[in-house]
């Protein structure tokens, strides 16, 4: 007598386990759950199935945009080649000095001014007024951005009126500061700040705003609230739209730069941007304008190396 054969147990679910960290993932009719780092979740699979998917890509090569030699040489491009026609047409008579500098006098004053030591003066003066005034948005878009996007009455309160002051021109504030705070550092930091708060603010509270409700519901149905439902789930949720509004509010916190240097400025960027367009100075015109491009993508590269820590840590 043998023994009838089981049938195999059929699984209704996913089996999940409770933990401090919920990720949802809904795609169509599907909805898989992964709690915690331990989690383990099983499925099942299909009756008379001989074999299990093998993992999506196994076997497949890189693409050649992915590798990394072509991402350098295909970023390089393009300047090399604005550089090459610049100088093409600079040399060629097409278009006087006078408006167009060539390469080299761009590069001369750029050696002039290091010898006088002034370059990097300017630059070190300009990214410290650049990093304090965007750390400082930050922290307050962030804060002020969590509020709104986390509580209705504080989306009501604040929102009409940070919509209405974030229409505001830059140049404008300048007259303003000058009255409240002076010629001295502290305008020139706060303009910046001005200009690194709104894109924070707006594009974090629209994140929060908008977290999957699977998200909040499944972090609920495991007992988390407040301050856990925060960290556990909408914070992962909204990490890589945090790290977008950081490099804006970066972008935007150099832009805001000239304008604050126009506030009585003798040093710093901004300053020789404006000084060298009143004495005719071209070629230090363009200067400044390339460095200010320069340290721009290196501050953005920067926060990008955060975004890679960021998203494996929290997302």
């Amino acid at each position: 007598m043998t023994d009838a054969p089981q049938s195999p147990a059929t699984t209704t679910g996913p089996l999940i386990h409770e933990s401090d960290a919920i990720r949802v993932a809904v795609n169509g009719s599907n909805t898989s759950v992964a709690a915690g780092r331990g989690a383990s979740v099983t499925s099942a699979s299909p009756i008379g199935s001989g074999s299990s998917p093998s993992p999506i890509g196994s076997g497949s090569r890189r693409r050649l945009v992915d590798r990394r030699w072509f991402v350098v040489v295909g970023g390089a491009l393009i300047p090399v080649a604005l550089l090459v026609t610049w100088q093409l047409v600079s040399t060629s008579g097409l278009v006087p000095v006078s408006m167009l500098p060539s390469p080299e006098m761009v590069w001369l004053a750029a050696v002039d001014l290091a010898q006088r030591g002034l370059l990097g003066l300017y630059v070190a003066i300009s990214t410290q007024r650049v990093f304090i005034g965007f750390a400082i948005g930050a922290v307050f878009g962030l804060a002020v951005g969590a509020l709104v996007g986390l509580s209705r009455l504080g989306d009501v309160l604040f929102s009409p009126t940070l919509g209405a002051v974030r229409a505001v021109p830059s140049l404008a504030w300048v007259p303003l500061l000058i009255l409240w705070f002076g010629i001295g550092e502290d305008s020139k930091i706060i303009l910046i700040a001005i200009g690194a708060f709104f894109p924070v603010y707006t594009i974090v509270a629209a994140a929060l705003r908008h977290v999957d409700t699977h998200l909040l519901e499944a972090g609920r149905a495991f007992g988390l609230r407040g301050v856990r439902l925060f960290t556990a789930v909408q914070l992962p949720a909204v990490v890589p739209s945090v790290i977008s509004a950081l490099r804006l509010a970066l972008a935007q916190a150099w832009l805001f730069l000239v304008a604050a240097e126009l506030i009585a400025s003798s040093m710093g960027l901004g300053f020789l941007l404006v000084d060298s367009g009143n004495n005719g100075r071209i070629d230090r015109i363009f200067l400044a304008i390339i460095l200010l491009a320069i340290l721009g993508k290196l501050t953005d590269a920067l926060v990008g190396l955060f975004e890679r820590w960021a998203v494996r840590k929290w997302a």
